[in-house]
């Protein structure tokens, strides 16, 4: 085993034990809370040691980085989660190897991943990325819909050819009255997707925490916690 493989195996061991304390505390079963490695700014060969430690989903937060990623992937059994602010001209090229986008957020990008979706002959999963740190009608400063403006937007997606509505994403805000305040801005959520499965029961996914912040997003009710830095270490500098 390499020393790249047997640092990530350490670490995603380490995840693991946090995951699965956090799960027994508010009893939870384990399988009740799926893993996303957040693999942004780290190499394709990382993604393949990931895989042979049977991670099974993947997150990145910028296309020009995560398609050619992606492609050098593709013969592994991945699910690949896109998980930044979309802008609609990046769209055919995500919609070309992600699975499932976490952020959408408006109904222009609504209708972009539609029209790929339907042109490539895929399903994509999409999540309402909810902004807690936005009014009830404004957006988020790092995108998401405010909590007012989820409703309208998941009956958007659902209604839409290509695409199928999973679900929530948030981001723990910075500011606002759930700064500092994880596990209430995480419960928050919880308690949208409750209302959004009265009109749309299947869209159960709730993806919320990362590597500072999983275990309260793991007592709050979350399904998927995206974890980078605490199993891959700590990024390197951009470009």
């Amino acid at each position: 085993m390499t020393d790249r493989k047997q640092e990530i195996a350490a670490n995603l061991a380490d995840v693991e034990k946090r995951i699965a304390a956090a799960c027994a505390a508010v009893g939870r079963a384990r399988d009740e809370v799926t893993l996303i490695v957040v693999t942004k700014t780290f190499p394709a060969s990382d993604v393949r040691i990931l895989s042979e430690l049977g991670v099974r989903h993947v997150a990145e937060n910028r296309d020009q980085d995560a398609a050619p990623k992606a492609a050098a992937c593709a013969d592994l059994p991945l699910t690949w989660h896109f998980v930044g602010q979309l802008q609609t001209n990046k769209v055919r090229s995500v919609v070309g190897y992600a699975q499932m986008v976490q952020s959408v957020d408006r109904a222009r990008l609504v209708t972009a991943l539609s029209k790929e979706a339907v042109r490539s002959g895929r399903e994509v999963g999409c999540l309402i990325q909810v902004a807690l740190d936005a009014g009830e009608a404004a957006r988020g400063e790092r995108g998401g819909v405010a909590p007012g403006g989820v409703a309208e937007l998941a009956d958007l997606v659902a209604g839409a050819e290509g695409l199928r509505l999973d679900g929530l994403m948030t981001v723990a805000p910075l500011t606002g009255e759930y700064a500092g305040r994880q596990q209430a801005a995480f419960e928050r959520l919880v308690d949208l997707s409750t209302d959004l499965r009265t009109a749309h029961p299947a869209a159960n996914m709730v993806s919320a925490g990362m590597s500072s912040d999983l275990e309260q997003a793991v007592a709050a009710g979350a399904t998927h916690v995206r974890v980078g830095s605490a199993v891959l270490g700590v990024r390197p500098a951009l470009g």
